[in-house]
């Protein structure tokens, strides 16, 4: 049996922030270049081997409150429905002390990240991949459970907001593995840890 990876995924701005100093919401940067059919195609590329999604309270509210509806309109591009079918069908793991109930399909919700993460690590499975949670890459890094950083570059200077890599993480040595240009300036890094 293969160990599974766990596999770290987000966009960044040059100056290294996930979202800029008024949430997610009000993100254009973001947003234009999550549309872009590049960028589309380079996130299948990372979430194709993923049978398990993890995220944080915020992500798994928002995904679950606008993807469905992006998948099931037959406006949407096939790639855009591709990761909205891939998000529905995957099992999603939200991570939250708040949520009382999992509403999304193939999802639970668990408040032990490190014992969920350690339980998954040890089973048969594809990739396990945190999709845009900031708090539960911080604390994967932090316990070392982080086997591959997948993250692009956005050419966007946001001045604030939630930073990816905050203080207090510990010492750690990484392998470039792979590095991609985006057709817009954007550069999407993957990492392996060492």
């Amino acid at each position: 049996m293969t160990q599974r990876r766990v596999v770290a995924w987000t966009s960044v701005s040059l100056d290294g922030y996930t979202s800029g100093p008024n949430g997610p919401q009000h993100d254009s940067w973001l947003y234009e270049h999550a549309m872009k059919p590049q960028t589309l195609a380079y996130f299948e590329s990372v979430w194709r081997g993923a049978t398990t999604a993890l995220l944080g309270r915020t992500n798994y509210v928002g995904f679950h409150s606008v993807w469905p509806g992006i998948t099931a309109d037959p406006q949407t591009d096939e790639r855009t429905r591709a990761i909205g079918r891939w998000l529905n069908d995957v099992e999603k793991i939200a991570f939250s002390r708040t949520l009382e109930k999992a509403e999304w399909n193939n999802s639970r919700i668990s408040d032990d990240l490190e014992g969920t993460v350690r339980e998954l690590k040890a089973q048969d499975g594809g990739d396990i991949m945190i999709v845009n949670s900031v708090s539960i890459i911080q604390q994967l890094l932090a316990a070392d459970l982080v086997d591959d950083l997948r993250f692009a570059i956005v050419p966007a200077m946001v001045g604030g907001g939630l930073r990816l890599f905050g203080e207090g993480l510990p010492e750690s040595r990484w392998a470039l593995a792979e590095t991609t240009a985006l057709e817009h300036g954007a550069v999407g890094l993957h990492y392996r840890s060492v």
